[in-house]
């Protein structure tokens, strides 16, 4: 474990918050999320489930490595038709290489809430 013990994080999200938001401002969704989570986002039938989650996982993740400056893009839910996995980059990787650890998120969603949380192993 690399001598940083076990480290989570955990985030919640209405997700017609997040719907309104993208709404408002249209740009707001490539600042927050990468071209394959978004795409990922869009082959769903609401993609704001899925972009809740996703931002829930980022938010969790940044959480369980202790980082307080990072970009969205830095970590990104990589979905694979099983369960998700984080592909860090930029300062969220250096922080996690630093902490000697690996992630791995658990994602969840209502029709009204999304939710995740990482865990630093």
């Amino acid at each position: 474990m690399g001598g940083a013990g076990l480290r989570v994080g955990i985030d919640l999200l209405e997700i017609d918050r997040l719907e309104r938001a993208l709404e408002r401002t249209p740009r707001l969704a490539e600042r927050l999320f990468t071209d394959g989570e978004r795409a990922y986002a869009a082959s769903r039938g609401r993609p704001g489930q899925h972009l809740a989650a996703r931002f829930c996982a980022k938010e969790a993740v940044a959480k369980a490595l202790g980082v307080e400056s990072w970009n969205f893009h830095e970590v990104e839910v990589i979905g694979t038709g099983g369960p998700p996995r984080i592909k860090l980059s930029g300062s969220a990787a250096a922080r996690a290489a630093e902490l000697g650890v690996q992630i791995e998120v658990s994602l969840t969603h209502t029709d009204r809430e999304a939710a995740a949380v990482a865990i630093a192993v």
